[in-house]
């Protein structure tokens, strides 16, 4: 009687490493080679391309890639939906319990993501959050100034400890983002609502790169100036915080 064949099931990752891109495919294969140099070795992970929406090449270099690197999944959004919606559609696929971003245009380094991580995964439990805070920023100088004054507002109403909340480069635990309330521009507050609900931030200085090649999908309006109702929101979450109970069932063997 023949044997029945046995099947190889993959176990799940411990990290899944999320990149939202539209219409990068000049920057994927160097960032997936940099991704798989930082963390072969480390952990068991997968990556987990979000396409969000591209009109160019990005599909077929992902199809190639994939064909290639079995960890490599591709999402497709069938219209682009914005940065934030791109994360919390690869935070909800992902496996791992741990998962990582960063930014497809190349300006994050990978080379950051062991010690996110591994900030994430120290032995306490307590942070929920390693966000990467950018040095030697190599954005224009309008970016710059646009981002400065961005983080002093947020700064000043939030107090969120943070001197840069809009760097790619973010470990966290899947669970956490989850249970975060959802809006467009989430990504950016991820400091101020991770400690609302109670858990650490670490924070890794990173050093910032050039963008390889294409320009910037995810500008201007993408930033503060449409998300200042999100930072009243954020705000107001934050005061209206309370304490949550803590409950056990008792039974009549208690």
């Amino acid at each position: 009687m023949p044997q029945p064949h046995s099947v190889s099931v993959d176990p799940a990752p411990a990290v899944s490493v999320v990149v939202p891109v539209r219409n990068e495919a000049g920057n994927i294969a160097p960032l997936v080679a940099e991704i798989a140099a930082a963390l072969d070795g480390r952990w068991a992970y997968e990556i987990v391309y979000v396409n969000d929406g591209s009109t160019d090449a990005t599909a077929a270099q992902l199809a190639d890639l994939m064909a290639q690197r079995p960890n490599l999944r591709h999402i497709r959004h069938a219209a682009s939906c914005g940065q934030s919606a791109a994360v919390r559609t690869g935070v909800r696929a992902a496996r791992g319990a741990v998962v990582a971003t960063l930014d497809g245009d190349g300006q994050n380094d990978p080379a950051f993501l062991p010690a996110l991580v591994g900030a994430v995964m120290e032995e306490s439990g307590r942070v929920g959050l390693a966000a990467g805070q950018r040095v030697g920023r190599k954005d224009t100088g309008f970016k710059k100034i646009q981002s400065r004054v961005a983080n002093a507002v947020r700064g000043a109403l939030l107090r969120d400890g943070t001197r840069d909340s809009g760097c790619g480069l973010k470990a966290f635990r899947r669970e956490v983002f989850l249970a975060l309330p959802y809006f467009d521009g989430l990504h950016r507050f991820l400091p101020a609502l991770v400690r609302r609900e109670g858990f650490d931030v670490a924070y890794v200085d990173v050093a910032d790169r050039p963008r390889r090649s294409g320009v910037s999908n995810y500008g201007f309006f993408d930033r503060l100036w449409v998300g200042i109702m999100d930072l009243i929101g954020v705000w107001w979450l934050i005061r209206r915080k309370r304490s949550v109970p803590v409950a056990t069932e008792v039974t009549g063997h208690d």
